[in-house]
């Protein structure tokens, strides 16, 4: 009997059809003779992704006989391996992990229409490498996940054009990388994580605006940061935290700024 708490036996490996692996019929003889290959672990012929990528990155003159197998995950893993000069053929592939795969690795003049793939994942590549007119169009994207990138990559002289997107995670990216002049216009942004994201960044002096701001997280940003001017208001807060740290930022701030520097870097005013 197995004692308790015994690792379970590893399933058996299987390829993508469900079948199980064997070496017996494998073409990779000799790269199993020298230990490149291990079934269970480095195997082309496996289902699994990991499996199959150790493969590829321990024999990469391998990939270019894999560029048409018909299961996708092997055509993908072996588009990161084989020469570009013969990917061309799979800009068009059926599976979006195929054409996200070669989007990676080809001149952008050879893939630009990926940017208008159907899938998200591949124009999120294209995101990642276009540049000047071609990635600002992007901020136009359906998908926000594909804006979200394009935020992250464009010039910050570009980003006011994304501070009203209509998601909250990527305005919460314009705010984080837009220009410090133009983070007063995010003040009263909808979503609390932008304005917490926008008041982390403000001056102090211009957080005063935000002291009666809706979301206590938002307060208590201004209570931990803002001037002077903003922490008599907060020390009436209804929150019992963000009065407490308004009360001991004012405190420190009559004492001496000294005595607001030691509180800092004792770390007192951080919030669980």
């Amino acid at each position: 009997m197995a004692s308790v708490g015994s690792a379970a036996a590893a399933p058996e490996p299987t390829d993508w059809l469900g079948h199980p692996v064997s070496c017996v019929d494998c073409p990779h003889g000799d790269i199993r003779a020298e230990g490149r290959c291990d079934r269970g672990r480095v195997c082309v012929r496996d289902r699994r992704a990991r499996r199959i990528d150790r493969f590829f990155a321990g024999n990469p003159g391998e990939a270019e006989k894999y560029l048409a197998h018909p299961y996708f995950e092997i055509r993908a893993l072996a588009a990161k391996r084989a020469s570009i000069f013969l990917l061309p053929p799979l800009v068009d592939d059926p599976e979006p992990d195929v054409r996200a795969a070669v989007a990676q690795r080809l001149p952008l003049p050879r893939i630009i229409h990926l940017r208008e793939d159907p899938d998200r994942k591949v124009r999120m590549v294209m995101a990642q490498r276009l540049e000047g007119a071609a990635l600002v169009a992007m901020l136009g994207d359906p998908d926000y996940a594909v804006r979200l990138v394009a935020v992250r990559h464009v010039p910050p002289d570009v980003l006011p054009s994304a501070m009203h997107d209509p998601d909250p995670q990527v305005r919460c990216e314009v705010a984080r990388r837009v220009k410090p002049d133009v983070l007063p216009a995010m003040l009263w942004d909808s979503d609390p994580l932008v304005r917490i994201t926008v008041a982390e960044r403000l001056e102090p002096s211009q957080l005063v605006a935000l002291v009666d701001d809706d979301d206590l997280r938002v307060r208590f940003v201004v209570a931990e940061r803002g001037a002077a001017a903003a922490l008599p208001a907060l020390c009436r807060d209804p929150d019992p935290e963000v009065r407490a740290r308004a009360e001991q930022r004012l405190a420190a701030l009559r004492t001496g700024p000294s005595a607001e520097q030691t509180h800092t870097e004792d770390g007192n005013g951080s919030r669980a």
